[in-house]
């Protein structure tokens, strides 16, 4: 049996757990971490210097910016476009208007009451030339990466993981867990946890593929006496209302997932659901009652339910 090898550690402001199978796996597990560190210091909206940050800072001029934020920011334009808009890259303006301009841990209802911004949304006027690595963000705009960067962070690790000889890896950044190569067994186990939403756990079989969880719960806060969190309805610019507690989406790559939870949520339960079968991704909706909703894809992967 080839040896496996793991590693946690915090990044991105959250748990990553990094597994391979295969020889060399300390130094690949290693250069997990390394890697998933130089994205987020690419990525971080909480850093001034970032990448993310100086293009947001530019937004009417082109900046030239790495493969992986080139990435970034075309794959947020394709998640925009394939959920006609239930996903939006450039909800930076209403994260921080809902009080998100800090690290979470930082956020109090003092500071979300006193936090603003200027920046709008238009995803559709960014401008992306791949070869020569320069964005244009419409003046005015801002990218947020938190909809879409766990995932795609998972994408990229587990490439080049493979790239660098592993057999097989797992790479769960904050609970976007992304999958690829020999798994140990018949396949990688994953137990979804939905974010203290629900007592139930389900258990799904991935062989290659990635699956994410997005609940409301998980990161929210007070302004105004009034409770906000992070997703972001682009329709409205306000926090989704609804009655929907938690999502989970297993796709063949970890930014597809993580942009459908998200989507899904905007949605509400019959769209997202229809939006996951139109884009042959497995969908595991809860609500405020307790009921699941699944498509045919997801009952086709979950092992377990309680």
């Amino acid at each position: 049996m080839a040896p496996r090898h793991e590693l946690q550690f915090e990044v991105m402001g959250t748990i990553a757990h990094v597994v391979t199978i295969g020889d060399d796996g300390d130094d690949l597990v290693e250069s997990a971490s390394a890697h998933l560190r130089e994205l987020e210091a690419r990525w971080s909206r909480f850093e001034s210097s970032s990448e993310i940050s100086l293009l947001n800072a530019s937004a009417g001029a082109p900046r030239v910016v790495s493969v992986p934020t080139v990435a970034l920011i075309e794959l947020g334009i394709e998640g925009w476009r394939v959920t006609d808009g239930c996903f939006d890259p450039t909800v930076l303006g209403d994260v921080v208007r809902a009080g998100y301009d800090r690290s979470f841990c930082e956020i109090t209802e003092a500071t979300a009451r006193r936090a603003t911004s200027s920046f709008r949304r238009g995803c559709d006027g960014i401008e992306v030339d791949p070869i020569s690595g320069a964005v244009r963000l419409p003046a005015g705009v801002g990218v947020d990466p938190g909809g879409i960067g766990k995932g795609l962070a998972a994408d990229l690790v587990i490439d080049a993981l493979r790239a660098g000889g592993a057999e097989g890896a797992c790479v769960n950044v904050g609970g976007d867990v992304r999958v690829a190569g020999a798994p140990p067994g018949d396949g990688w186990v994953i137990e979804l946890d939905r974010a203290g939403c629900s007592r139930a756990r389900d258990t799904i079989h991935l062989v290659d593929g990635a699956v994410a969880t997005s609940a409301p719960g998980v990161r929210s806060w007070l302004r105004s006496g009034s409770r906000q969190h992070h997703l972001i309805d682009p329709r409205t610019g306000e926090p989704v209302v609804n009655d929907i507690v938690s999502v989970s989406v297993a796709a063949a790559r970890g930014w597809q997932a993580e942009v459908l939870t998200k989507a899904i949520f905007v949605a509400g339960v019959a769209a997202g659901l229809r939006l996951a079968d139109a884009l042959d991704a497995a969908a595991l909706v809860v609500t405020a009652d307790g009921e699941r909703h699944t498509n045919r894809q997801w009952c086709n992967l979950a092992t377990s339910a309680d």
